[in-house]
C-alpha cells in the first residue's frame, strides 16, 4: 500500500524576525491590553509574512511595499481576515519606522479592504417584552435581572455602561442616569417610568439583601456575592431568559437590547440627532446605520400586509 505523500513543512522562521514579532506583540499588549486571541492572530499574521519573505531572500526589516503587495496577492483570505492582517502589518511596520527614523513604512499607501456593512440585529417589540418579563420577581436575583433588562432597553445603554453604573449615577427623583461612555465622556440619559419603577423596587428590596455583609458597594447592580456585575454575568442571564421564552440563542446578545432600543425608537418616529445623544455616539454616521434597520423592518411590514406589496 502506497504511503500518503508527506505535507510540505512550513518555511523556517528567521530568528531575527521571530524576535521582532515577539517584541512587537509584547509592546502592543503593554500599550493597549489587547485580548490574547487578537495578539495570537497578529503573531500568526506576521509569522506567515516573515516565512514567505524568507523564501524570497528577504525579511521583515528589508520588506518593501512591493513585497507586501505581492504577499497579499499570493495569499488571498476573506475580507475580515485581510483587514485584521493589514492592521497587524500597519502597526508592526509603523513601530519599526518609529524605532528607526530613517526607515520608510511600507504600509503607508496600502489600500484598506472595503468591509461589508452589517446591520445590527434587533428583536421585535413582542420578543423584547417577553424577554424583559421573564425573570421571577419572587427573589432578589429576579428583581435585579428585571431591573437590568428594563433599564438597558429603556435607556439604550452599552453592556459595559450598564454593569459599571455606580449607585451615585442614578437620580430617581429626576428619572435620569449619568453614564460614562466611550472615551470617558459623560452623558445624561432619561429612564422610562416602567424601568424606573423596577429599579426602585430593586433598590428597596433586592439590593440590601445582596449587599448585606459587604459594606457599602459602589456598583448599582450587585452579584449574589455582593460585588459588581460583569459583562459575562449579564450575557449569561440574557441567554438564559431568551431560551426560557423561546428566542434562539443565536439571535440574542446583551448588545441586541441596545440595537432594539434604537431601532424601535426610530420606528416610532424618534429624531436621529436625539437618538445620537441618547446612544452616546460621537458621530451621526454611526447612528445612521439604525435607519437602515428601521427601513428593512418597514419594507418587510409593507410586503407582508400591503395588498400590492
Amino acid at each position: 500500500m502506497r504511503a500518503p505523500p508527506e505535507k510540505a513543512s512550513a518555511p523556517e522562521l528567521a530568528a531575527d524576525d521571530a524576535r521582532l514579532i515577539e517584541r512587537f506583540v509584547e509592546r502592543i499588549w503593554a500599550e493597549d491590553g489587547l485580548a490574547d486571541r487578537t495578539l495570537e492572530a497578529y503573531r500568526q499574521d506576521l509569522q506567515g509574512l516573515a516565512r514567505w519573505l524568507g523564501t524570497r531572500g528577504s525579511s521583515l526589516v528589508t520588506a518593501g511595499r512591493e513585497d507586501l503587495s505581492a504577499y497579499h496577492g499570493s495569499q488571498p483570505v476573506a475580507v475580515r481576515s485581510m483587514a485584521r492582517r493589514q492592521s497587524a502589518f500597519r502597526r508592526f511596520f509603523a513601530q519599526l519606522a518609529r524605532d528607526d527614523g530613517a526607515r520608510e513604512d511600507p504600509t503607508l499607501l496600502m489600500q484598506r479592504p472595503r468591509m461589508p456593512r452589517s446591520l445590527p440585529k434587533a428583536l421585535a417589540e413582542r420578543e423584547i417584552e417577553a424577554l424583559i418579563v421573564a425573570p421571577d420577581l419572587a427573589g432578589p436575583l429576579g428583581q435585579r435581572d428585571r431591573a437590568m433588562l428594563e433599564l438597558m432597553y429603556s435607556s439604550g445603554l452599552r453592556v459595559s455602561e450598564l454593569v459599571e453604573l455606580p449607585l451615585a449615577g442614578l437620580n430617581t427623583r429626576q428619572g435620569v442616569l449619568r453614564v460614562t461612555g466611550k472615551g470617558g465622556k459623560d452623558r445624561l440619559v432619561p429612564v422610562g417610568e416602567e424601568a424606573l419603577s423596577h429599579v426602585e423596587t430593586y433598590l428597596r428590596e433586592a439590593r440590601p439583601q445582596l449587599a448585606k455583609g459587604h459594606g457599602q458597594p459602589a456598583a448599582l447592580f450587585l452579584s449574589r456575592r455582593g460585588d459588581g456585575m460583569t459583562r459575562q454575568m449579564f450575557w449569561t442571564l440574557v441567554k438564559r431568559y431568551a431560551m426560557q421564552v423561546g428566542i434562539p440563542a443565536s439571535r440574542v446578545s446583551p448588545h441586541v437590547l441596545r440595537h432594539s432600543f434604537a431601532t424601535h425608537l426610530l420606528n416610532h418616529g424618534a429624531d436621529l440627532r436625539a437618538l445620537q445623544m441618547l446612544l452616546g455616539h460621537s458621530s451621526l454616521s454611526t447612528t445612521q446605520i439604525y435607519t437602515l434597520v428601521a427601513k428593512e423592518g418597514l419594507k418587510r411590514l409593507h410586503a407582508q400586509h400591503h395588498p400590492r406589496g
